[in-house]
C-alpha cells in the first residue's frame, strides 16, 4: 500500500539518499530502484547529486499504487523501500511523445502532437534575467520544441563565458571530466522543467564540436559515463527528447561512428521510458543512418525540403529537419535567409509530410542572437509559423501524408498534403489565378478555402468550372481532354497560396 505519498502519471517520483561524499562518487558508487506494479517491474538508474546526497527520478506510466526498493553496492544506500500513489494526470499532462502513424507523433496519451520547433543552442548558458526573457517569449509563441544543448558553445556570436562550468574542477583548476557538477545539472533540468510547463519538449543536444573547455575530446569512457549520468537525471522529465548531437559528422575524428552507436545503446539502458532519440548532421552529405532501430525519427540539416517525402521513403520514419536555413542577415548563408523563405520552407515540408525547424539569427551589437543565445525574437517566420501550426491542429489527427510524390508533375513543384477527405494544396512561389490540380475528382459538400500563408488569412474560395490541363513535354494530364477535378478555385495571382479543401461540418 502507498505511504500516502502521490504523484500524477507521467510526473516525477524522487527518492532522495544520503550517503558517501568522500572519494568520487560519480565514479565508484552504483545506485538504482526497482519500481513495481503488480506483475511489472522497472529499473530505473540513480544519481550523485552533490553532498552526499543521492537520487532517484522515476516517471509512473500508470495510474495505481508503485512500490519500490533500492539497490547499490553501498550498504547504507541498498534496501530501501517504499509506496506511492499514481494518480490520473492534470490537464496538459499529455505523458512523452512517440512515434505514431509510422511518419508522425503522438502523446502517449493518444493527443496528437506536430512538431514546430525552434532553436536556442546555449540559452541555459546566460545571465539568468535573459534565459527570463527567453522563457517568457517561448509563453509568447506558438513553438511547442526547442532544441538546446548542454554544453555551452563556442562560436561566432556566442563567445561569451558560460553560466556554469559543467564539471568540477580538479586540483589543477581546470574542469575534471570524471566529476559532473551537481550545480550546472540542477540549474539545466530546472528550465527543462521550466519548458514543460509552457508544453514544449525539450530537445536536448548531448554532443557539439563548437567547445573551447575540452568536452568534445572527453575520452570514450568518459562520454559514455556522462551519456548515463544525463539519463538519469533527465529521463523522468517527460518532455524530454535525445539529439545525441548537433552535426556528429564534425566530431568522427574523435568519435567515431561505432561510439556513436554506443551512446544510442546507453541511452537504451539508462532511460527506462525510451524517449525518442535521433541525430543531427552537418554536411548534407552526412546523414547519419536513421534505418538503424535505435534511432526514433530522423532529425536532419539540409535547405532542400522538397526531396521531404524523399527521406521519407529511405528511412521510413518522422523526418524533422531542424535546420532547414535560419531567417536572418549574419554572414554565414545558413543564416541569412528571408522570413518569407523560411515560412515557405515550413510549408513546403509540412505539405510533403514532415516537420520543420525555426531558427533566427539576425545581427545584433551584443551578439543577443536568437539562435544562440534566447531572449526576444525580432523577425516575422515564428508568428506565420504559429499560423501554421494553428491550421494543421484545428483539423489534422492522424498526420499528414503527400500527395502524388511519385508523380513527375505538378507535384514536384508544387506541394499537396491530405487525411481522409481533409486536402490542403501548397502553390509556394507559384502565382497561378486559377487551380484545379489536387482537388476533388467529384462534387461534393466541401468547405474550400484560399490560405495566404504570409498574411495569415484564410477566405472563402470562388469555385469556377476546372480549367482543362494541356499536355507538356514532362507528360500529359488530360483525362480524355476533361477537367482534372470537379471544380476549380480562382486564386489571387501572387505566391504564397494555398488551398484548403473539409468536408462541410
Amino acid at each position: 500500500m502507498a505511504d500516502g505519498t502521490t504523484v500524477e502519471k507521467w510526473d516525477i517520483f524522487e527518492i532522495a539518499l544520503k550517503g558517501p561524499a568522500d572519494s568520487n562518487p560519480f565514479v565508484e558508487i552504483e545506485l538504482s530502484a526497482s519500481f513495481s506494479q503488480a506483475n511489472r517491474s522497472i529499473a530505473v538508474p540513480g544519481f550523485y547529486d552533490g553532498d552526499g546526497t543521492y537520487r532517484i527520478r522515476f516517471m509512473p506510466d500508470n495510474e495505481g499504487s508503485w512500490s519500490y526498493v533500492t539497490h547499490s553496492n553501498i550498504p547504507s544506500l541498498a534496501g530501501k523501500s517504499g509506496a506511492f500513489e499514481a494518480t490520473a494526470p492534470s490537464a496538459g499532462n499529455h505523458g512523452p511523445v512517440r512515434v505514431r502513424n509510422k511518419f508522425h507523433f503522438a502523446y502517449a496519451d493518444g493527443t496528437p502532437y506536430f512538431p514546430f520547433g525552434t532553436t536556442c543552442y546555449a540559452w541555459t548558458h546566460q545571465p539568468l534575467d535573459m534565459q527570463a526573457e527567453t522563457l517568457a517569449t517561448l509563453k509568447n509563441a506558438r513553438f511547442n520544441k526547442l532544441r538546446m544543448g548542454v554544453f555551452p558553445k563556442d562560436y561566432p556570436f556566442n563567445v561569451n563565458a558560460a553560466l556554469h562550468a559543467i564539471f568540477e574542477a580538479g586540483p589543477d583548476g581546470k574542469q575534471d571530466f570524471d566529476r559532473p557538477n551537481p550545480l550546472a545539472f540542477r540549474h539545466f533540468e530546472a528550465q527543462v522543467g521550466a519548458l514543460r510547463d509552457l508544453g514544449i519538449e525539450a530537445d536536448i543536444i548531448i554532443f557539439h564540436p563548437y567547445d573551447r573547455w575540452g568536452y568534445a575530446n572527453m575520452s570514450a569512457a568518459q562520454d559514455f559515463r556522462y551519456v548515463a549520468y544525463l539519463a538519469a537525471r533527465l529521463a523522468a522529465y517527460r518532455n524530454v527528447w535525445w539529439s545525441l548531437a548537433n552535426e556528429y559528422d564534425f566530431l568522427l575524428d574523435t568519435k567515431p561512428m561505432a561510439q556513436w552507436d554506443r551512446y544510442f545503446h546507453i541511452l537504451e539502458e539508462n532511460d527506462p521510458y525510451q524517449h525518442l532519440k535521433s541525430i543531427h548532421n552537418g554536411e548534407q552529405s552526412m546523414n547519419f543512418d536513421h534505418r538503424k532501430p535505435w534511432v526514433s525519427h530522423v532529425c536532419i540539416q539540409n535547405w532542400d525540403v522538397k526531396r521531404t517525402p524523399e527521406w521519407r521513403d529511405a528511412y521510413g520514419k518522422p523526418v524533422v529537419n531542424d535546420e532547414p536555413e535560419y531567417e536572418g542577415n549574419i554572414v554565414f548563408p545558413w543564416g541569412n535567409i528571408s522570413a518569407e523563405e523560411l515560412v515557405h520552407r515550413f510549408w513546403l515540408t509540412v505539405m510533403r509530410g514532415g516537420y520543420a525547424g525555426h531558427g533566427e539569427t539576425y545581427m545584433h551589437p551584443q551578439d543577443l542572437i536568437w539562435w544562440a543565445k534566447g531572449g526576444r525574437l525580432h523577425g516575422e517566420a515564428w508568428k506565420r509559423i504559429g499560423f501554421l501550426r494553428d491550421l494543421i491542429e484545428e483539423d489534422v489527427s492522424n498526420g499528414l501524408e503527400p500527395m502524388g510524390h511519385n508523380s513527375a508533375w505538378p507535384w514536384s513543384r508544387v506541394s499537396g498534403a491530405s487525411e481522409g477527405d481533409l486536402r490542403y494544396i501548397y502553390l509556394g512561389e507559384h502565382q497561378p489565378v486559377i487551380w484545379s490540380t489536387g482537388l476533388p475528382l467529384e462534387g461534393g459538400d466541401y468547405d474550400v478555402d484560399v490560405i495566404d500563408a504570409w498574411k495569415m488569412t484564410v477566405t472563402p474560395a470562388t469555385k469556377v468550372a476546372a480549367p482543362i490541363p494541356h499536355p507538356t513535354r514532362h507528360g500529359s494530364v488530360v483525362r480524355g481532354g476533361k477537367a482534372d477535378a470537379a471544380f476549380g478555385v480562382e486564386l489571387p495571382g501572387k505566391p504564397y497560396q494555398a488551398i484548403r479543401v473539409r468536408p462541410r461540418r
